[in-house]
C-alpha cells in the first residue's frame, strides 16, 4: 500500500502538472512585467522632458492666466494627466492590451479596451485635479511643513476612495449584478454573514470584459463593502474554489487590511511629499525645467521623482502586501477549510503569476507570495486538520 504523499511533494507535483511549456510561459510573462516597472520609470522620465522641452503646461498656465487661482490650477492638472495619457499611450497599448493578448490572457476588443482607457483617464484627471488642487492649496498656506499636512489629506482622500470606490467607480467600467439564487449565492451568503457584510451587497460581474483572470474581491468599508466575484470564477471554478477564494477575500476585509491600507497609503505619501520638498529643485534643473515647487506647470518633475521613489520603494509595499496575503490565506484555510480548493484556484493563477520565483526576485517583485509556497500551505493545512469523513452506509 502506497504512503500519501508529503505536503512538498504534492504542491511540487500541482505545479508539474502545469507543464513545462506553460510554465516557461508564465515565467516569460512574469519576467517581462518585472522589466516594464524598470521601462515605466524610464517612459515618465522621458514624457517629462518632452513636456518641458516644449513647455506644455506652461503654454497651458499662460493661456488661464486671469482666471482664479484655484480653477487655474485644477486646469493645469488635469492637462498634465490628459497629455501625460496621450504620450503615454503606444506603451499603455503595449503592456495592458498587447502583451495580454499575446499571453492569452484576455479577448478585449482594442476599440473597447480604447473605450475603457479614455474613460478612465479623463475621470483620472478631474479627480487627481481635484487632489493636486488640495497640495498646492497646502504648499501654499502651510509653509515649509505642508507636507505633513499633506500626509493627513492623503488619509482624507484614501478615506473617500474607499467609501466611493465601489458604488460610484467601479460600475463605471463593469456591469455589477446579484449572484442568482442557488448554491454559489448561499455559500457566499454564509461568508458575507462570517465578515458583517449584507446579503444584497453580494454582486458578480463581467471581469471576463477585461481579463480572463480567475478573480474575485470584497471591497469598500461600512455602508459600501461588497462582494464581487468575476463571471470567469463563476463559469470556470468549482463551488469549493469559488468559496475559497472568496473565503481568502473576505479574509482580507475581516482582518481589517483596507484599514492598514488606509494607514500606510497616507504614511507613504507624507514619505513622497518629504522627499519632494527636498528633491523638487535639483530634479528640475536636470530636466531643464524653471518651475518652482509650488507651480503646477512643475508636475512633470513631480512625476519623475514620483516614479523613482515608487520603483525604488517596491520591495518595501510588496512585503506588505504579501504579510496581508498569507494572513488571507489562513483565514480561508480556518473559515472554510477548503485546502484542496484553495489550492487548485491558487495554480490557476500560475499563468499570470510564475509560481517558482527565485528568493530575490519574489521578495523584490511579488506583490503575493509564489503559488507554490501558497499551495504547499495549503497542503500542510490539509493534512494538520483532516476533514471527518462521513459515515459509511452499512
Amino acid at each position: 500500500m502506497s504512503q500519501p504523499m508529503t505536503p512538498a511533494a504534492e504542491a511540487a507535483r500541482m505545479i508539474d502538472a502545469l507543464g513545462p511549456e506553460a510554465l516557461a510561459k508564465a515565467q516569460a510573462y512574469t519576467t517581462g512585467n518585472h522589466w516594464l516597472l524598470f521601462a515605466a520609470v524610464g517612459v515618465s522620465i522621458l514624457i517629462a522632458w518632452i513636456m518641458v522641452r516644449f513647455r506644455m503646461l506652461d503654454r497651458v498656465a499662460e493661456r488661464l492666466q486671469g482666471r482664479s487661482w484655484a480653477l487655474g490650477t485644477f486646469l493645469v492638472g488635469v492637462a498634465f494627466f490628459l497629455i501625460s495619457a496621450v504620450l503615454e499611450l503606444p506603451f499603455t497599448i503595449y503592456t495592458d492590451w498587447q502583451r495580454q493578448h499575446a499571453y492569452d490572457l484576455s479577448t478585449q476588443p482594442l476599440g473597447d479596451f480604447l473605450g475603457q482607457l479614455a474613460l478612465s483617464e479623463v475621470l483620472s484627471g478631474l479627480l487627481g485635479g481635484l487632489f493636486l488642487l488640495g497640495v498646492y492649496s497646502l504648499i501654499r498656506k502651510t509653509g515649509p511643513r505642508w507636507w505633513l499636512w499633506g500626509g493627513g489629506f492623503s488619509a482624507l482622500v484614501t478615506v473617500l476612495m474607499l467609501l466611493s470606490g465601489p458604488s460610484l467607480i467601479m460600475p463605471m467600467f463593469n456591469k455589477y449584478e446579484p449572484v442568482p439564487p442557488g448554491e454559489v449565492r448561499t455559500a457566499l451568503e454564509k461568508i458575507a454573514d462570517d465578515v458583517g457584510i449584507p446579503h444584497d451587497r453580494i454582486f458578480m460581474y463581467d471581469g471576463s470584459r477585461q481579463s480572463e483572470r480567475f478573480t474575485a474581491n470584497v471591497a469598500g468599508i461600512g455602508p459600501t463593502a461588497r462582494i464581487a466575484i468575476a463571471d470567469v470564477a463563476l463559469k470556470e471554478a468549482s463551488l469549493a474554489e469559488v468559496v475559497a477564494v472568496t473565503g481568502h477575500e473576505a479574509g482580507h476585509y475581516k482582518l481589517g487590511h483596507v484599514w492598514r491600507s488606509a494607514i500606510i497609503l497616507p504614511l507613504l505619501a507624507m514619505l513622497f511629499f518629504f522627499l519632494l520638498n527636498r528633491l523638487f529643485a535639483p530634479t528640475a534643473r536636470l530636466l531643464g525645467s524653471d518651475a518652482r515647487l509650488d507651480e503646477p506647470r512643475g508636475l512633470p518633475v513631480f512625476a519623475v521623482v514620483g516614479s523613482v521613489l515608487g520603483l525604488a520603494i517596491t520591495p518595501v509595499t510588496n512585503s506588505l502586501t504579501r504579510i496581508g496575503e498569507v494572513e488571507a490565506d489562513v483565514y480561508s484555510l480556518q473559515t472554510v477549510n477548503e485546502p484542496d480548493a484553495l489550492a487548485s484556484a491558487l495554480v490557476k493563477t500560475a499563468e499570470y503569476r510564475y509560481p517558482r520565483p527565485s528568493a530575490l526576485q519574489e521578495m523584490l517583485f511579488y506583490t503575493h507570495p509564489s503559488v507554490e509556497k501558497r499551495v504547499l500551505r495549503a497542503m500542510e493545512w490539509k493534512a494538520a486538520h483532516p476533514k471527518a469523513e462521513a459515515p459509511k452506509t452499512p
